[in-house]
């Protein structure tokens, strides 16, 4: 009998790195049973996700409400996912996968936890080390560990983590991370005509130098936020270069956003972008500026040098690499490094070497044989 799966995701990231992996079970029907529970924690950027990959959910949940606080999406989400994972229409999962760090992932975990399903935990052992950096997504990662049955590691510093906190070594799997499945796709899909962006980019001038910038965490919310956006505007007054900016719609990353940036030359403010043509403007770019988990590991895949917007990060392997520096909130530091980039093409060129230490691509591949190898002891 096939094993039955149950994907539980919510936000754009989340589906960017679970979609590659339900379309890989999916074409084994004889060996998998899979349905999708989306909570639609991001609605409008999880469903153009959903229809790049071409992935319909079997249940939707439709949680998202304009400025929900975290106390209102954790219960609302736990109470929606109960039927789910208890079986209400009959079809009652044997693992039940989550991937990441977000709420919707320990709300899944913990909903399977409760009604006895194994838990799967895709890019388990990610550590900064520090709860509150970044929050909560920090503590939602430990905590889906302690539940998980299987933790599939993206890279063997992730599966360390995870025997130094007591999880048993035939339990963990180093897989790749699934996110390079997706970039690597795209990649040539665009590369190849496959694919098209859907976007006209002939208002960007090929003559200067592009810096992408995506920036939303909430611990940088206020004082940080304010800093970052101050920087962005220093680094705009370069007459050489070209910033873009898809603004994530949270009020409280367009307040700062638009106060600061808004009207400023060389600086192009634009909604958040669906997940095809934001790959083809990350091949595009001179730099990235990111306090993005996804895109600190998209980067490398493209040859691309990345200013990570945060004090911490729980993906050490590119920083120890060299294509990713942190330059947290300082504005002076993120200004400073920054100009180095734009400045020297000798460091920018020792940061843009085509190496990823998250992965080759092949990580459903593992994630498939591993789940099966679970159940067959």
């Amino acid at each position: 009998m096939p094993v039955r799966v149950l994907f539980q995701f919510g936000t754009r990231p989340e589906a960017i790195k679970l979609c590659p992996v339900v379309l890989h079970l999916r074409s084994q029907p004889e060996r998998f049973d899979v349905r999708v529970c989306v909570t639609a924690q991001h609605r409008s950027m999880l469903d153009q996700v959903l229809g790049a990959f071409g992935v319909t959910p079997d249940y939707d949940l439709n949680l998202m409400l304009p400025g929900q606080t975290l106390f209102q999406s954790t219960s609302r989400m736990m109470a929606a996912l109960e039927p789910v994972l208890l079986g209400v229409d009959g079809w009652k999962p044997e693992v039940a996968m989550v991937q990441g760090d977000t709420t919707t992932t320990f709300c899944g975990a913990l909903a399977a936890f409760y009604a006895r399903v194994p838990v799967g935990h895709i890019e388990a052992g990610l550590r900064t080390g520090d709860l509150t950096q970044p929050f909560p997504e920090e503590l939602n990662r430990v905590l889906t560990g302690r539940m998980a049955d299987l933790h599939f590691a993206a890279t063997s510093w992730a599966a360390e983590n995870l025997r130094k906190e007591g999880v048993a070594n035939e339990r963990i799997w180093v897989t790749g991370n699934t996110g390079i499945d997706a970039v690597l796709h795209v990649k040539a899909g665009l590369e190849e005509g496959r694919l098209q962006s859907g976007v006209d980019w002939s208002h960007l001038d090929p003559a200067k130098k592009l810096i992408l910038v995506t920036a939303h965490r909430r611990e940088s919310f206020g004082a940080g936020f304010e800093r970052i956006c101050q920087a962005l505007g220093d680094i705009a007054e370069r007459p050489d270069v070209e910033i873009v900016y898809p603004v994530h719609p949270n009020p409280n990353v367009m307040e700062t956003v638009n106060r600061i940036l808004l009207g400023r030359a060389n600086v192009h403010l634009i909604a958040p972008l669906d997940y095809v043509p934001f790959i083809d403007l990350m091949r595009r770019a001179y730099l990235l500026i990111t306090d993005s988990g996804g895109v600190q590991e998209e980067g490398p895949s493209l040859g691309k040098p990345i200013l990570v917007l945060r004090e911490k990060t729980e993906r050490p392997e590119a920083v120890a690499a060299g294509t990713v520096k942190l330059v947290g909130t300082d504005r002076e530091k993120i200004v400073a490094e920054a100009n180095l980039v734009l400045n020297s093409a000798k460091m920018r060129e020792s940061m843009a070497v085509v190496h990823n230490p998250y992965g080759d691509g092949h990580a459903s591949e593992r994630i498939s044989a591993a789940t099966l190898s679970f159940f067959r002891k």
